[in-house]
This record gives structure tokens, C-alpha cells and sequence, in this order.
């Protein structure tokens, strides 16, 4: 008896993409013939839903506004066995998806990302690339180096990623909180160079790269108090001790000088700051605790899910990703996109 064809979901979350959403759409039905594609609205106030409509998608509404809400209503209510996930400004390359199911099918994993190559210079704008290199490498060096494209907007998951993921964020840091949770949980995920090209003419993108590039560093931040609490209090504490240290050795060198202690004041601000210290390393090892037995539980949400049975299920056939230039003249996509 064949094997039943995996279910496969394209995720495509809008705000005001009525010029390239129609063109989106009729791109990964061409490459995804069996694939559903849902096309999540956010508010849009130009005529996205009925372009979507109108090439074939499966058109829903989320009013919370945010890329992230987009996401978690996507992930809450689809329900498939892959999932590609994709932005619906035309920058991503549809003849890709194959190739990356294949990879996710091939080796057994939970997300496959795609890192955004180009060779045009209007793709992404100034800033982009640096901001994407210093965010994705300050979560390399507190979660692990497993990917180069951090912020990248086209993924493939499979269903045990999806349904175990809280998606907690509102905005464009969504991409930072699905890299953090397989990080943490330590999932099998790999990475596929993707083709990025600048969007349609007419079309804007929603980005604000300072604005939402602060959210995305907070993001980071508030992912480490909550998923590295020994390190983050460990370096807050380390800070405040040093400020103890350097108001109060001249006190105490001062006592041992002369048996006085002339600048009481400097004395108890020196005391306080090392008690602050002290209590925010204490504060580190007691979350780490409770860090850990957080991680316990979402491992055991992860592992609730049915492991995928990929050698059994048939390939979709693979897109020739010979074509992404990785030459010298080809330059990494490293931007902050919508």
C-alpha cells in the first residue's frame, strides 16, 4: 500500500501586498501543486484578500497587527505536516520550496532555512546587512552558531516544530523567537542558500530598521533573562561588583591607613552595591532552576508530537538550486525583511 502524500501548507502573512501577493500565490501553486495556500491578511487596506482569492489561495483574517500574531494565528489554526513559511512581498524564490522540503524530508529535520542570497544591490537597503550580521552573530554566540541568515523570512517546518512553538512575539523579532526555539531545543535544522531579489515596483516595505531593529534586540535580550538567567544576572552582578569595588578599595585602604573610615557614604554605597551583586548572582542560579525545568516541558511538548515518517513519504520533485549565485560577485541578503 502507497504512502499517503504528506500535507503540505504554505504560510503566507500580509499586510498591503496586493501587487505581489497575486503573483506569490501563482508561484507556489505552479511549484507546490498539492500544497494549500493560506494567506493570512493583517488589515490590509488595499485589495490583498481579493488578489489572493483570485489566484487560488485560502484567504483569513487576523486583526492583531504584527507579524508575529500573523504567525501564531497561522500556527494555531493550519494544520499539515510541512509548513512553508514565506513573506508575501515577491522577494523570495517559490522554485526554491521543493528543494528545501526535499532537504527537511532528506535528513530528518524540524526547520530548514532559507539564507537569502543576491547579486542585486536594490534587494536590501543600507544598514540591513550589517544589522542583520551583528544580531545573528549575538545570538550565535549566546544560543550556538546553526545558522548565518538569522532574520530570514522563508523557512519549512515540520508540524512537531509548529505545534510546540509558543510564539510568544508581536512583530518582525518573530524570526529571532523561531531560531531561538529550535536553538534551545536543540532541533535537528539545516540551512539552504534561497535567491532574494528586491521587491515589485510599487511596492513598500513595512520595515522600520531602527524601530525594529531595537525590538529585535530587545527581543534577544529578554529571550537571554529568560533562557540564560545564570549569565545574564552572572554579568549584571559582575558589573555592579566592580562599581562596589572602585568606590570602596579606597575606603577600606584608607581604614587600613589610618584606623578611620573619613567617607562613611562611599562606604555604604560601596556595601550596597556588593549586597546587589550578590543577590543577582543568587537571583541567576535560582532561574536557572526554573529555566531548566521550563525546557524540560517544552521538550516533552515537542516530543508529544508524532515524530515525521519522511523516508516513507514521497518527494516532491527538487528545484535546481544551482542557479543561486554564490560567486564572488554574488553578496548575502543579510538584511532585516518584513
Amino acid at each position: 500500500m502507497p504512502a499517503p502524500e504528506p500535507r503540505i501548507a504554505v504560510l503566507i502573512p500580509c499586510y498591503n501586498e496586493a501587487i505581489a501577493i497575486g503573483q506569490v500565490v501563482r508561484d507556489f501553486r505552479a511549484v507546490l501543486p498539492g500544497a494549500i495556500i493560506h494567506v493570512f491578511d493583517n488589515n490590509s487596506t488595499d485589495d490583498t484578500r481579493a488578489v489572493a482569492r483570485a489566484a487560488g489561495a485560502l484567504v483569513r483574517v487576523e486583526n492583531l497587527q504584527g507579524k508575529g500574531h500573523v504567525v501564531r494565528r497561522m500556527f494555531s489554526d493550519v494544520e499539515a505536516d510541512l509548513y512553508v513559511l514565506v513573506d508575501g512581498d515577491g522577494t523570495y524564490e517559490a522554485a526554491a520550496a521543493p528543494g528545501l522540503i526535499q532537504r527537511l524530508r532528506e535528513d530528518g529535520l524540524d526547520m530548514v532555512n532559507g539564507a537569502r542570497v543576491t547579486d542585486r544591490a536594490a534587494a536590501y537597503r543600507r544598514g540591513h546587512v550589517l544589522g542583520n550580521r551583528v544580531l545573528t552573530g549575538l545570538v550565535a554566540a549566546i544560543f550556538g552558531k546553526r545558522l548565518t541568515d538569522m532574520l530570514s523570512g522563508y523557512r519549512v517546518f515540520s508540524r512537531r516544530f509548529v505545534k510546540s512553538f509558543p510564539a510568544l512575539s508581536s512583530g518582525f523579532e518573530t524570526e529571532t523567537e523561531l531560531t531561538v526555539h529550535a536553538l534551545e531545543l536543540r532541533m535537528p535544522i539545516g540551512e539552504v542558500p534561497t535567491r532574494y531579489v528586491e521587491r515589485p515596483a510599487g511596492s513598500a516595505s513595512k520595515l522600520r530598521t531602527y524601530r525594529d531593529g531595537m525590538r529585535i534586540l530587545r527581543t534577544i535580550m529578554v529571550l537571554m533573562k529568560q533562557e540564560r538567567p545564570l549569565a545574564f544576572f552572572s554579568a549584571i552582578g559582575a558589573v555592579i561588583l566592580l562599581c562596589g569595588l572602585a568606590i570602596g578599595i579606597p575606603v577600606v585602604l584608607d581604614f587600613l591607613r589610618t584606623g578611620l573610615v573619613p567617607r562613611l557614604p562611599s562606604a555604604v554605597l560601596a556595601s550596597g552595591l556588593v549586597m546587589v551583586a550578590s543577590l543577582s548572582f543568587v537571583c541567576g542560579l535560582i532561574l536557572d532552576s526554573v529555566t531548566r525545568a521550563r525546557a524540560e516541558v517544552k521538550r516533552l511538548a515537542y516530543l508529544a508530537q508524532p515524530a515525521p515518517d519522511w523516508p516513507d513519504m514521497p518527494l516532491p520533485p527538487a528545484g535546481d538550486l544551482k542557479q543561486v549565485p554564490v560567486g564572488p560577485h554574488a553578496h548575502p541578503a543579510q538584511a532585516v525583511v518584513d
